[in-house]
């Protein structure tokens, strides 16, 4: 089963967009373990919100964009990683492990199952 793992931090604290050296290296190793364990599909980090845009539709069709930051969101997504787990309990405990990479910065991890071509045929 694939999940999708989405970080959200908080886009007031500059420590949470400012990787250190240490956090590199202990993501870099984690990543190169899950990769090699089949656990990781891919991950990746992603800029402010100032350097991104909303894009909504209304019900009556009429579509927006809204250009960052996000002056009402406290909590952005941070970044994302694709994970094969065996089930959501599987998942959720490496999104435990994930999660302790990110010493010292509120950080919450929302894990939601990908839906597979199966999941649709019923």
């Amino acid at each position: 089963m694939r999940f999708l793992m989405m970080h959200r931090l908080d886009e007031s604290v500059p420590e949470a967009w400012n990787p250190t050296p240490e956090f590199m290296a202990k993501m870099g190793q984690t990543i190169q373990d899950w990769t090699e364990k089949g656990v990781l599909i891919t991950a990746e980090g992603v800029h402010p919100s100032e350097k991104g845009s909303l894009i909504r539709k209304a019900t009556t069709e009429k579509v927006t964009v809204t250009d960052g930051p996000f002056t009402e969101a406290k909590e952005v997504i941070g970044g994302f990683a694709l994970i094969n787990a065996k089930d959501r309990a599987d998942a959720v405990e490496l999104a435990r492990q994930y999660i302790q990479l990110f010493e010292g910065i509120e950080i919450e991890v929302e894990v939601r199952q990908v839906v597979e071509f199966e999941d649709l045929a019923g």
